[in-house]
C-alpha cells in the first residue's frame, strides 16, 4: 500500500509477499493471487518495466521497474483525485528473480522495508517494525533481514544525498529509467 501507516495502527506478522510478472502472458499476479492484465512490459539489461491499470479506490494506474541488481521495485502510483500522496515514488526492498534462460515469469519476494520520496523534499524508510516482527516470528531469516536493512540504508542515504531525487541517485548508479506516463 503506498504511503505511511496510520498512527497507532497494529503491525501484524505476515509471510513475505510474493508476486509474479509474466511477460509472455502479459499478466501480473499480485500477492493475493489476483491476476491483472498488463499494458506494457519492457525487458532491459537492468530490469523489467511494467505499466497497467489498477482497480484500486485510491490509484488508477501503476508503473513499476524491477531492478534485480539493486533489490528494488520502484513504483509510480497514479492517484485518483482526492487521494494524492506526498510521495513521488514508492520503493520496495525485495528479492527479484529473472526467469532462467530468459523464459518464464519474473518473481519477487518483498522484504518488508519500503522507501517513499519526493524530489527536493524528503526520503523516508517505512515498515522497520514489520521487518523486525517478521524476523522475530521466523518468517524471514536474520541474514536476509540484514540484507534488506543494508539495501534500505544505502538507497535512502543515496537518494537523500542527491537532493532527495530518486532519478538523480539512479543516474549516479548508471541507470536512467523511462516511464510511460511521467
Amino acid at each position: 500500500m503506498p504511503g505511511r501507516r496510520a498512527p497507532g495502527a497494529a503491525v501484524v506478522a505476515h509471510a513475505p509477499k510474493r508476486e509474479t510478472f509474466d511477460v509472455a502472458a502479459r499478466a501480473n499476479t499480485d500477492p493475493k493471487g489476483f491476476v491483472r492484465p498488463v499494458d506494457v512490459f519492457r525487458e532491459t539489461a537492468h530490469g523489467l518495466y511494467m505499466a497497467r491499470e489498477a482497480d484500486h479506490p485510491r490509484f488508477s494506474y501503476v508503473e513499476s521497474w524491477l531492478l534485480p541488481a539493486l533489490d528494488l521495485r520502484i513504483t509510480d502510483f497514479h492517484f485518483t483525485p482526492g487521494n494524492e500522496k506526498e510521495q513521488e515514488f514508492y520503493v520496495d526492498i525485495m528479492t527479484i528473480e529473472r526467469p532462467a534462460g530468459g523464459s518464464g515469469p519474473w518473481r519477487t519476494r518483498d522484504l518488508y522495508l519500503d522507501i517513499i520520496c519526493r524530489t527536493g523534499a524528503f526520503t523516508e524508510v517505512l515498515d522497520g517494525d514489520e521487518l523486525a516482527l517478521a524476523i522475530a516470528e521466523d518468517l524471514l531469516d536474520p541474514d536476509t533481514g540484514g540484507r534488506a536493512m543494508e539495501t534500505a540504508f544505502a538507497v535512502s542515504t543515496g537518494i537523500a544525498a542527491h537532493g532527495h531525487s530518486l532519478t538523480e541517485w539512479l543516474r549516479s548508479e548508471g541507470l536512467s529509467l523511462e516511464w510511460l506516463r511521467r
